[in-house]
């Protein structure tokens, strides 16, 4: 187990590693000054200049992709040009709300699309069955901002049931829980009709089982024989599914941010390719990556945990 999980380790340092490239990469192809655009139309050439070596923009291209690594391995982001605040600090204000969406929208996603999913297993080629399916392609086939769009309409400026933007009064738990609940389902909406037909399927694969039959034959209980037994084994292609979908949530959650006029790191990068701030969006796009390939790591680990099939060399 020690032995696979190492491997995967090397994996997300080497996936790590190509995705802060390319990134430093596309910063070279974008268009414009960002001296310029830091400065203003208003700008002298002495003051471009003087930014241009601050930014390190002066120096030839390995010696900036060498600095730009260097820096990410210390974790000394620098100090952002515009506000002349450490950019570290910067992050740390606004990732915590970031962590609240994503982590609001897998809640809802499982709580919303297990049972949903179940329910159609217990049943296929019924009524709830033919309705999930329909239904779940439709919140599928609907991009997150299309949704956040329509979600703010209906129910802030229509209804005026809940807020419009913002996260909230800060140390008012239920105003922030209010604030919460049209991004959360904005990121969340298509992730529970692809998680209630994800469970559809495995639940009906292990409700198939010869265990599945023994243990009916026995007369445990449904409730329990569905929950304790089914669910538990049907639960791991949801795991490794929300491993991968990570990315999109956190991308997601980036989406719904700037439409919902939230802080968090969706509002920290909007603003700073605005004004061509690469220091700023080169550091908030790593401590996303890494969110990223950290939680893919944790959830590798917890499969070889849970699957002992995994384990290839123990098995051999």
């Amino acid at each position: 187990m020690a032995k696979a999980f190492l491997g995967r380790l090397g994996q997300t340092v080497a996936v790590l590693v190509a995705a802060m490239a390319l990134l430093f990469a596309l910063t070279l192809i974008i268009p414009g000054n960002p001296a310029e655009a830091i400065l203003g139309p208003r700008a002298t050439p002495e003051s471009i200049v003087a930014i241009t070596r601050q930014l390190g923009l002066d120096q030839p291209v390995w010696e900036r992709l060498w600095r730009f690594f260097a820096l990410l391995l210390t974790g000394d982001f620098g100090t952002d040009i515009v506000s002349g605040r450490p950019i570290a600090v910067m992050i740390g204000e606004v990732l915590p709300f970031t962590l609240a969406l994503t982590l609001a929208s897998i809640l809802l996603a499982l709580l919303l699309g297990v049972p949903a999913g179940v329910r159609a297993a217990l049943r296929p080629g019924g009524t709830e069955d033919r309705l999930l399916a329909l239904v779940s392609v439709g919140f599928v086939a609907l991009p997150n901002f299309v949704v956040a769009i329509g979600l703010l309409i209906i129910f802030s400026l229509w209804l005026d049931w809940l807020p419009v933007d913002g996260a909230g009064l800060p140390g008012d738990l239920g105003d922030e829980l209010l604030h919460l609940i049209l991004p959360s389902l904005a990121v969340a909406l298509g992730w529970i009709g692809y998680i209630a037909r994800l469970v559809r399927s495995a639940m009906l694969e292990v409700l198939g089982q010869p265990y599945i039959r023994t243990a009916r034959a026995f007369g445990l209980r449904q409730g329990r024989l569905i929950y304790l037994h089914a669910l538990r084994n049907a639960a791991l292609p949801v795991l490794a599914v929300l491993g991968v979908g990570i990315g999109q949530l956190l991308g997601g959650a980036v989406f719904a941010e700037i439409i919902f006029a939230r802080p968090g790191m969706g509002s920290l990068i909007f603003n700073a390719i605005n004004a061509r701030n690469y220091p700023v969006v080169q550091a908030s796009v790593f401590v996303i990556v890494l969110l990223f390939v950290a939680t893919n790591l944790m959830i590798d680990a917890l499969f070889l945990w849970l699957d002992p099939r995994l384990r290839r060399p123990a098995a051999s």
